[in-house]
């Protein structure tokens, strides 16, 4: 029997130079590779998908990776032209190679690394679960997993290892029975974005509501551009992903509940912070849906959600402005848009250093402003444009974005991104979403 063959494992450092010399780290910290042609799907993968779970460990300091499982799932659901991630988005990058060339790459941030920027993480270590998947190789690839420096803003390699596809301890058992529903059909999966909705907090007997809530999310998405005019770009999914209980944990109302994914408010200590500290129970549940983008269902009255980039989003159903919540988590787990607001409480410290330039394409600290909106800047403007409704409607500088009031901008006076009272997403937003989608149905 072939094995699983561990290359490197290391913390801080390069990995041996063939290996580093395969990702070219550019000065505003994106990660590109040396190929920059077309992937030929058929050479090189199956029809499935491949899950990689792995365990995240560490504190504030430090960091390490592990590789616990892996999975052969249901039909890869990804464009066969979107292999290579051109973005560059993510505080982790993740690569397949086939020999030196690389055939799959994602940026993805996970609930670890927003653990790490917590005064918690400074007392203590902790390991939390985090999966990724990628076409199903047809032959032994190398993977590598890559972790942006927070002082550099720069990709260095962490983890990696040899996975073997023919490996008989790769699983593929099928891990639950939930009913799988088309709420919008358009066309195959491979020049589609599969989004899907999946449910946590819903008894069995709230099924009927579980579908009224869906399609109620569906349509309030594609009332807003640029989803509107992307409509038919679009699969909608609805998992059927039944709790034994109702509702989400409230840690801070000694409110515990079983369900599915375990989800709960007061992450981070942060009252209406909802999240799912274990990643793998949500590749579980999902793990025979298509999807390219996933959102959380929470039947809860609550206001609350949460959404991390290229992991998943969540929100409850039944809170007066739960459609809102949506949309605004959505943009930060689909697009890797970043929160512009600034006078909200967070847990977060030094989350945005002045020494690099944020990742996210929505907030700039000027340290390499030409890779974001400088192309769409009205010249009539003051630098830094006043944060006053005269100024509305045109895309500049406005200072206050990121959790920060100073030293970070953002493009427009008010957006989605800032505040759930913005009419729309600002043209910087909605160039990053469309450049998202473009990407997945190619």
């Amino acid at each position: 029997m072939k094995k699983l063959i561990f290359i490197s494992f290391l913390f801080g450092v390069l990995l041996c130079a063939p290996c580093a010399g395969k990702n070219v780290v550019k000065d505003n910290g994106t990660a590109s590779s040396t190929f920059t042609g077309k992937v030929d799907y058929d050479k090189y993968f199956t029809g499935e998908r491949l899950r990689i779970d792995f365990v995240f460990a560490g504190g504030k300091e430090e960091q390490k990776a592990y590789l616990q499982q892996l999975h052969r799932e249901a039909s890869w659901a990804g464009s066969p032209n979107g292999l290579v991630d051109p973005f560059g988005y993510g505080e982790y990058y993740f690569e397949a190679f086939s020999g030196d060339q690389v055939i799959f790459s994602k940026g993805f941030s996970t609930w670890f690394q927003e653990w790490r920027s917590t005064a918690q993480a400074s007392k203590v270590q902790m390991a939390f679960n985090q999966c990724m998947w990628m076409p199903y190789p047809k032959d032994v690839i190398k993977i590598v997993l890559y972790e942006r420096k927070k002082a550099t803003g720069r990709y260095e390699p962490f983890f990696s290892c040899e996975i073997d596809p023919s490996d008989k301890l790769i699983t593929h058992q099928k891990e639950n029975d939930f009913r799988l529903v088309p709420l919008q059909y358009k066309g195959d999966s491979d020049h589609k974005l599969d989004l899907l909705f999946a449910a946590e907090g819903f008894t069995a007997d709230k099924m009927d509501k579980l579908h009224a809530d869906a399609n109620r999310f569906m349509e309030y998405l594609f009332t807003f551009e640029p989803y509107a005019s992307r409509r038919d770009d679009f699969n909608v999914w609805l998992l059927e992903s039944v709790s034994q209980e109702g509702g989400v944990d409230k840690p801070h109302w000694d409110k515990w509940v079983n369900t599915a994914l375990d989800a709960g408010f007061y992450t981070f200590y942060i009252d209406r912070y909802l999240t799912i500290s274990d990643h793998k129970k949500i590749a579980s549940m999902v793990s025979g849906a298509p999807f390219d983008a996933l959102f959380i269902l929470a039947d809860e009255t609550k206001y609350g959600g949460g959404g991390i980039f290229n992991s998943y989003a969540m929100g409850t159903v039944d809170d007066r402005q739960s459609e809102i919540v949506f949309i605004h988590e959505f943009g930060h787990s689909f697009a890797g848009l970043a929160d512009e607001y600034y006078t909200s409480e967070v847990a977060y410290e030094d989350y945005y250093p002045a020494s690099c330039e944020p990742w996210e394409p929505n907030i700039t600290n000027l340290v390499d402003f030409d890779s974001k909106w400088k192309d769409m800047v009205d010249a009539s403007l003051p630098v830094p444009a006043p944060n006053d409704p005269a100024y509305a409607g045109r895309v500049g500088l406005f200072e206050g974005a990121g959790y920060m009031a100073k030293g970070c901008y953002r493009p427009y006076f008010e957006c989605r991104m800032l505040n759930n009272t913005a009419p729309s997403f600002c043209p910087v937003c909605q160039r990053a979403i469309n450049r998202m989608i473009d990407f997945y149905v190619k």
